[in-house]
């Protein structure tokens, strides 16, 4: 008989209880200390009416109410804030400083070996003026952050302004400019970079696209981005660049110097911010303790037309793992500086690892002890140490803090469906994802998808798989299995299956025919959000393995 919670929720025992308490009352004092006013939102949305407002992330949390309408256990709270403001506050004398301290429950694969109800903490400020509005939310965040005493803690900003407007400028279709967001939003670099060498851009604008989510650094960086933007032809009022350098200069101003770093990667989280966004970082942790921006678009949505607004959250349960306040986040490695320790590094076992340990010891990398490392699980290097994983494992490691970066197939990434930004295509490891039936029953499998509806597929890499024939438009049942799934068609089980393949060898011997291409995969270097934004051995790695691959090509 069940006696305990669901799996991903958990009773908090007194002695948490308090240590929870104690955080959130520092928090809240802060913000009370600035104006904000408390305000509470229902645990339940309408989704309809909350989808005016932006995208809500799908999850399994819904129901119908008596009169049919389709509610959600809200998965975030500035959707919310948003709409309250839109709908009950609109009359009110601006600006408004709400706080809020608030449960909500997500269900998604990035949050794999994380709670699926967590606390957030945090404040909107709606129908502030100019730059001035973030400017006040990032130095409340850097007050928090102090109070609290939040070790090695940073926050890092960036803009969607500038890839708007360079796209509204250059992007050569409306489909184009969609699947660069895509790519944006899901951090794959690689495959931006794709996307602009087969476009036919003018190659000022594809530089400015390639380089502008990798622009990090100090305010320098801005005039860097200034000078792409000119290039590419982005008219001056239009970039954004403008209200940056204001923002760096108000924090200055308020004391926050220090504390702000731009990085334009952080542009991955576009969801509903229209300008400034940001995160809060600190370091022994792989995930954001802190995310915010601007969202002015969210309240059009709504209704409120001509308001600007903006704010952040705060991650309780994050808070208590970087303050040993018995979290449970699973996403930690407590008490170690990144000066105080060497980069580690995933390295992937099996087909991939002599090519791996080859680049690396190009790059200037110590791999001696690593080029024979017998049994051994970590391989230290001086400054470096590796970890000897499955690449199909590299993913996880690298996700949920076991190492700072990764190599594997861009396969084994897609399959693992954790955070992770794709750096730098190694061009090794080349292989193709396809489908394939028996020669014997070529035409069975359409002729059952016109009566039954659906695909019969095997595979081990279910995600792929899903995301191909959803491309295609075609209803899929996919049976996993781990080994010879050559037998699904062959015995009757399925009508097709999605393999990886290098030679079709192993198709052929079996009698299988290709039918159809999915994607084509290499190895790729990778690395965890907050360890790239965090660690700059980790961007020059990544930069030094990018001229190396670049050279080779040529």
């Amino acid at each position: 008989m069940q006696t305990g919670t669901p799996s991903g929720f958990r009773d908090i025992l007194p002695v948490e209880a308090v240590a929870r308490e104690r955080i959130s009352d520092q928090v809240r004092a802060c913000f009370a200390a600035h104006g904000y006013l408390p305000v509470e939102t229902p645990l339940l949305e309408d989704k309809a009416a909350l989808e005016r407002g932006g995208r809500v992330p799908e999850s399994p949390f819904q129901l119908f109410d008596a009169d049919g309408s389709l509610l959600v256990m809200r998965p975030d709270i500035t959707l919310a804030i948003a709409r309250m403001a839109a709908t009950r506050l609109s009359s009110a004398t601006l600006p408004l400083r709400l706080r809020y301290s608030a449960p909500v429950v997500r269900e998604e694969s990035s949050l794999s070996g994380q709670p699926r109800q967590f606390t957030q903490l945090g404040v909107e400020l709606v129908g502030g003026e100019g730059i001035g509005s973030e400017a006040e939310v990032i130095s409340l965040l850097a007050e928090v952050l102090r109070t609290l005493e939040v070790p090695a803690w940073r926050i890092v900003c960036g803009s969607v302004t500038p890839l708007t407007a360079l796209l509204d400028a250059c992007a050569p279709s409306e489909a184009f400019r969609a699947r660069v967001l895509a790519c944006v939003h899901e951090s794959d670099l690689v495959g931006l970079d794709e996307l602009i060498e087969g476009a036919g851009m003018d190659p000022a604008a594809a530089w400015a696209l390639h380089r502008l989510p990798r622009l990090a650094g100090d305010e320098a960086v801005i005039d860097e981005l200034d000078d792409l933007l000119e290039e590419a032809g982005v008219e001056t009022g239009l970039r954004g660049t403008a209200e940056l350098r204001a923002l760096v200069s108000e924090l200055s101003d308020l004391g926050a110097e220090g504390t702000l770093r731009l990085d334009f990667s952080v542009m991955n989280s576009f969801d509903y911010y229209t300008g400034v966004i940001f995160k809060g970082y600190a370091e022994g942790i792989t995930a954001a303790i802190a995310s915010g921006g601007r969202y002015d678009a969210v309240l059009e949505g709504f209704g409120l037309s001509g308001v600007s607004a903006c704010g952040f959250m705060l991650s309780l349960e994050r808070l208590q793992e970087i303050l040993g306040e018995q979290g449970e986040s699973g996403v930690v490695t407590p008490g170690v500086r990144v000066a105080e320790r060497p980069l580690r590094i995933a390295v992937p076992k099996g087909g991939l690892f002599e090519d791996a340990v080859r680049l690396l010891g190009r790059a200037g990398l110590p791999v001696d002890e690593l080029r024979d490392p017998g049994r051994r699980l970590i391989v230290p290097a001086g400054d470096v140490e590796y970890l000897i994983v499955r690449a199909q494992d590299a993913p996880a490691f690298v996700a949920h803090g076991g190492a700072d970066c990764g190599i594997c197939g861009s396969d084994s990434i897609i399959e693992a469906g954790v955070d992770l930004l794709q750096l730098v295509d190694l061009r090794f490891g080349g292989c193709r994802f396809v489908v394939a039936e028996p020669a014997s029953r070529a035409g069975a499998a359409e002729r059952a998808y016109a009566w039954r509806g659906t695909m019969r597929v095997a595979t081990k890499y279910p995600r792929i798989a899903r995301a191909y024939y959803e491309r295609i438009g075609q209803q899929v049942d996919i049976v996993e299995l781990h080994g010879n799934i050559e037998l699904g068609p062959i015995v009757g089980m399925t009508d097709r299956i999605v393999d990886i393949t290098a030679t079709g060898t192993t198709l052929a011997e079996n009698d299988l025919v290709v039918v159809d291409e999915v994607l084509e995969c290499t190895a790729r270097l990778f690395s965890g959000p907050a360890a790239y934004r965090s660690d700059p051995r980790i961007r020059e790695l990544s930069e030094r393995l990018s001229e190396l691959v670049s050279t080779s090509k040529e």
